[in-house]
């Protein structure tokens, strides 16, 4: 509902009491504050009282407070620049609590995420994967590298692997012009969301070709085009992006797919072993 929040708050305006419309201003010109702030928060910096806040929300449509605060959340992740990140992120920490808060964020991400990935569409996405003849794999910005860590081990995994890693929309079609319904394109999206990761997964879809969308929300502009929706968390107003989740949620793809294929891929780790110690690849440990 984050992406409409703001028309349904114009759209109810006249509904409003006197106290809801100080909300609604204020929300509306300061979402990026408003978005961490309790309802007892919001309604004293706004002059009304918390259950004005309160049923506010539920004006709106929302059960309660924390699920308006949320959808303002996801509105401000997909539309902070990265100086307001900055700006947010010292507001709601001081130096001495960015390791603490940072890490319990991440854990916390993983946490919701284990929760709400419906197994049944894990495995499907992971079966898709195993029977593709090529899977296609797109990420912009810092997504890009969880784009080239996930086609890494599919590659050693022996699955057919195009990394799209040009900045040029042109080149992304002509890398894509014989994906088809035998293929699997992979998209991976998290605020501020690539518009050319929007584009190329919209190509893929257009082509008939199953679209894994792994990204943060339902109203991510690449959710709407999965076949698979894989969300994975990455709650946080800091200056860099929380991919922890998202990198666990790939592990356990990787994972998947290497039990799925155990006697290909023993097979084939065993032939790289003896190049990787003929050509001296890793450092041998001391004796």
């Amino acid at each position: 509902m984050s992406y409409s929040l703001m028309a349904l708050i114009a759209e109810k305006q006249s509904e409003f009491s006197k106290g809801q419309r100080l909300i609604a201003d204020y929300i509306t010109k300061n979402y990026d504050k408003a978005a961490f702030m309790t309802a007892y928060k919001l309604g004293q910096t706004v002059g009304v009282s918390e259950s004005t806040v309160v049923r506010f929300a539920a004006e709106l449509g929302f059960d309660g407070y924390p699920q308006l605060q949320k959808a303002m959340q996801e509105l401000t992740r997909s539309r902070l620049t990265s100086i307001q990140r900055i700006e947010a992120t010292e507001a709601r920490m001081s130096g001495d609590e960015v390791l603490e808060n940072i890490i319990s964020c991440d854990i916390a991400n993983i946490r919701k995420t284990l929760e709400e990935v419906p197994q049944e569409v894990f495995n499907a996405a992971v079966e898709a994967i195993v029977n593709a003849r090529r899977v296609y794999i797109y990420g912009a910005g810092s997504s890009r590298a969880l784009a080239i860590f996930l086609a890494y081990y599919l590659k050693m995994l022996m699955i057919d692997v195009n990394l799209m890693s040009t900045s040029s929309e042109t080149e992304i079609f002509e890398d894509m012009l014989h994906i088809g319904a035998e293929d699997v394109a992979i998209g991976i999206s998290f605020p501020r969301y690539s518009s050319k990761a929007v584009k190329a997964m919209h190509f893929a879809h257009t082509r008939n070709a199953p679209v894994i969308a792994i990204t943060d929300s339902q109203i991510s502009p690449i959710a709407g085009l999965a076949t698979y929706l894989l969300l994975a968390h990455s709650d946080t107003a800091a200056i860099v992006d929380s991919l922890v989740a998202p990198l666990s949620l790939i592990n356990a793809i990787i994972v998947a797919i290497s039990l799925k294929k155990k006697d290909v891929v023993t097979s084939r780790l065993l032939e790289l072993e003896k190049i990787w110690e003929e050509f001296e690849v890793y450092q041998k440990p001391e004796a």
